[in-house]
């Protein structure tokens, strides 16, 4: 089976302005809750991606 890791986009008026990886769905969803707060203006989104995919 494949590591799975998770990523979570920052997107601004269109943009991706920021990308993070997180190990579990729970960092990830801390983080978006945490700058939803902080930046309302801004769309995120989380997804599960096999770590081959970022990493060489």
């Amino acid at each position: 089976m494949a590591e799975m890791i998770w990523q979570c986009d920052q997107v601004r008026a269109g943009q991706l302005y920021n990308r993070m990886i997180f190990n579990t769905k729970q960092e990830a969803v801390a983080f978006v809750q945490r700058m939803q707060a902080m930046e309302p203006d801004q769309m995120f989104s989380i997804e599960q991606v096999d770590a081959r995919h970022v990493w060489n």
